[in-house]
């Protein structure tokens, strides 16, 4: 059976790449350049796999995810991004994108990918999956001592830069200013005695703050 794919991306140019290499082997039911017009367009076609971008202007692919997967949970979503950022794979992974990779992928092993997704399997580029399992696989529990060091806003904010949202979402999320959640992760990083929002993504993951 021809898998059924819905394509997220706000490049009308990556648009048509993609669907120039996929070809005649998958049917694309439909494609959106914004979270808005995924999110109907994916409830409204119901496809076998979404593609889907991970950074656009109005959310990004963790935005279509949160909307999509509560109502439709049977929609396999497989991350088509340039970064290759661990807090870019984590995030959308525990959003419950089933696979994720980079553009650079070649059309033959894209099409492999959206057809391995739609069979139920996980699919990541080859040094993606490290940081998957990385942030899956750790046992650490989380040190109290060090939470109780952090305010309840702090928290919050480590919670969401953990799940992969960008500044400008958590200052959305928290109806905060982006320099307001650019205080608040500089005292965390402080108190945790991190270094960089990277160290804090790995820190908060080892420990399943999530």
């Amino acid at each position: 059976m021809t898998v059924r794919v819905y394509l997220v991306d706000d490049h009308a140019m990556i648009r048509s790449g993609v669907k120039a290499e996929l070809g005649t082997d998958v049917d694309v039911v439909g494609e959106a350049a914004g979270v808005t017009a995924a999110v109907a367009g994916i409830r409204a076609t119901v496809p076998d796999v979404v593609l889907l971008d991970v950074h656009m202007p109005d959310g990004g692919g963790r935005a279509v995810l949160d909307q999509i997967r509560p109502d439709l949970p049977d929609v396999r979503f497989l991350a088509l991004s340039v970064s290759d950022a661990a807090e870019d794979v984590i995030g959308v992974i525990r959003a419950g994108a089933r696979g994720y990779v980079t553009k650079t992928i070649s059309g033959p092993e894209l099409l492999d990918a959206v057809r391995r997704v739609a069979d139920g399997d996980a699919v990541f580029s080859p040094r993606l999956a490290g940081f998957v399992l990385d942030a899956f696989t750790g046992d650490a529990p989380a040190d109290e001592s060090d939470l109780d060091r952090l305010t309840a806003r702090e928290r919050e904010v480590l919670r969401l830069l953990a799940r992969g949202y960008a500044y400008k979402e958590i200052a959305a999320q928290l109806f905060i200013s982006v320099k307001t959640v650019e205080t608040h992760v500089s005292s965390v990083l402080r108190k945790l005695q991190l270094s960089s929002r990277h160290e804090l993504t790995r820190w908060a993951s080892d420990r399943r703050i999530v």
